[in-house]
């Protein structure tokens, strides 16, 4: 997707830089693939907030994307590329064979009416989805499952890839966007192709307004607030933190390690730092 810069005629439009859309293909969504999309103002059930700066925002709708990609074996038409509100890359509605309609998400070069399967044996081609051990190696692919059956969980933000490197007996062994080593087990699914929409990460959004229509709030920095509210704040005139970097509640905010999944840890071959 190309972008598109504004003349200066105001503070707003300097520097705004956005998406032109001539990719997307069609502007209504397909009903049918829709569901309600009630916002939390970043609160759980309880009503505490547990996700602070969000708020407001355009209203939008769900769009029910297929991460498993199950149709198996049912050759499927790609009838529109579509915008998503909800994430950053496009979307793309295919028809198959058998009158159904679905979203998934629209690799890098697919275009209107091409041919996409899912299966065991089928073609390396970009939007086809196999398991990783049919798919060889060197190969770019994108909405990677973490366990078999389970659907695509990783690499699935517009412009990125996963690199298929080695097959290791019931492992594949894969190069994640970050630079994250990792084993996949031979029977996780993923999709051939890079994940389209690339020129997402260059857009600058230009003004307040627009990160409001996102539904994010104005965040307040901590050095700004007293000793009382925040652990970066008080002193005379601007000061530096004194300290290493600090939650609101005194809790470390950067390079504390957080993971603790050790049945998930053991797939990592290569940290990404």
């Amino acid at each position: 997707m190309t972008l598109k810069s504004y003349n200066p005629t105001s503070p707003g439009r300097r520097g705004m830089v956005k998406a032109s859309f001539e990719e997307i293909t069609k502007t209504a969504a397909e009903k049918s693939l829709l569901m309600p999309l009630k916002k939390k103002g970043g609160r759980n059930s309880r009503g505490t907030i547990t996700v602070r700066h969000r708020g407001g925002g355009a209203k939008r709708k769900l769009r029910i994307i297929d991460f498993k990609r199950d149709k198996v074996g049912i050759p499927g038409r790609v009838a529109a590329i579509e915008y998503d509100p909800n994430r950053s890359a496009q979307i793309a509605l295919i028809y198959y064979a058998d009158g159904e309609k679905r979203y998934i998400l629209a690799p890098l070069g697919l275009e209107v009416r091409a041919t996409i399967e899912a299966g065991d044996d089928v073609d390396i081609k970009l939007g086809n989805a196999l398991p990783l051990g049919s798919i060889p190696d060197g190969t770019l692919v994108h909405n990677v499952g973490l366990e078999p059956g389970r659907g695509g969980q990783l690499v699935r933000s517009a412009g990125t890839a996963a690199q298929v490197l080695s097959h290791e007996g019931k492992y594949v062994l894969l190069r994640l966007p970050s630079g994250e080593l990792r084993k996949f087990h031979h029977k996780c699914w993923a999709t051939i192709g890079q994940t389209g929409n690339i020129d997402h990460e260059n857009k600058m959004l230009g003004k307040a307004g627009s990160r409001r229509w996102l539904g994010i709030r104005p965040t307040v920095r901590g050095s700004a607030m007293t000793p009382r509210d925040h652990p970066h704040g008080g002193g005379e005139g601007r000061a530096p933190r004194g300290m290493p970097p600090k939650t609101p509640w005194g809790k470390p905010a950067l390079g504390s390690k957080t993971r603790r999944n050790k049945k998930s840890a053991k797939m990592i071959v290569k940290r990404r730092k």
